[in-house]
């Protein structure tokens, strides 16, 4: 995707903070910032101007974080608008145009993780590519706390492809190191097959099978951008558990989505659900390619 970096606004302090975050990815990729203010006609009795007036604040408001941005950058190509309509639609159209949509969301208690209301969820599970989640409060100096991106691989080489690779352009674009983490575990007896027991047994073991998985995955990648340090880490553990222990200090949370749709919506997968309540850091879920 060569679209904008898009920041999804509405006046808060947390898509301040993340317009402020795609604002900086931006300018570190040498791509256009679009800012875009989703907006749905509300009547309030007793107040004045109708829809053209809300339309009116919505354009202003949109225009002024767009402005904001402009100013700390400069030359950095800045545009806004502002949209009627669904908010979850209007999101969801703005992420398959752009090549990461950027939202705020408010942090879980004092520390750490997100609280994800039902917008955001919606948004993550239907847009068509990378939604970062930023906390408010983010700060450009975490940037440089830690000098990793930290990415999950899971499966095969081709089911993390496309997370893998918005690791490693992130990590290019900041000069950072990848942190690419594979986690697993021990199946049940019963999940053993002739196949797959021969398979662990020409790799020499589980763990030995698992780190050439990962080696095989990441291989493509390191070839495309050579100057990327890569660190592999292989654990025994639950997928979300093992990357949220290694993301203390992370510049970014990078995982792979796995939506389903049920009779109340699109939910995201349990990993990426779990890293979004508790990771410190911003997260980015990104959808197969």
């Amino acid at each position: 995707m060569t679209g904008p970096i898009t920041a999804g606004v509405d006046g808060s302090d947390e898509s301040l903070g993340a317009l402020a975050w795609a604002a900086r990815e931006a300018v570190r990729r040498g791509r256009p910032l679009k800012v875009v203010q989703a907006w749905e006609y509300a009547p309030h009795e007793g107040l004045d101007g109708g829809r053209e007036a809300q339309a009116r604040w919505a354009g202003e408001a949109v225009a002024a974080a767009a402005g904001e941005a402009a100013e700390r950058h400069s030359g950095l190509e800045v545009t806004a608008d502002a949209v009627e309509g669904p908010v979850v639609d209007t999101l969801v159209a703005a992420a398959a145009e752009a090549e990461m949509l950027v939202l705020g969301s408010r942090g879980h208690g004092p520390v750490v993780g997100f609280l994800l209301g039902s917008v955001g969820q919606q948004v993550i599970a239907e847009a068509a590519g990378p939604v970062v989640l930023v906390r408010a409060g983010d700060k450009a100096s975490a940037e440089v706390a830690g000098h990793e991106i930290v990415v999950g691989q899971q499966g095969g080489a081709e089911d993390s492809a496309a997370a893998l690779g918005f690791a490693f352009a992130t990590a290019a674009a900041r000069g950072a190191t990848v942190r690419a983490v594979r986690a697993w575990t021990l199946p049940p007896v019963f999940a053993y097959s002739p196949a797959s027991l021969k398979l662990l047994d020409d790799a020499g073991g589980p763990e030995p099978y698992e780190r050439k998985a990962l080696a095989d995955a990441l291989r493509p990648w390191r070839d495309r951008y050579p100057d990327v340090h890569v660190v592999e880490h292989v654990e025994m553990g639950s997928a979300g558990q093992v990357l949220l222990s290694v993301a203390g200090r992370a510049q970014l949370l990078v995982v792979g989505r796995r939506a389903t749709r049920t009779a109340v919506g699109a939910r995201i997968g349990s990993v990426a659900h779990g890293v979004l309540h508790h990771a410190g850091c911003p997260v980015a879920v990104v959808p197969p390619a």
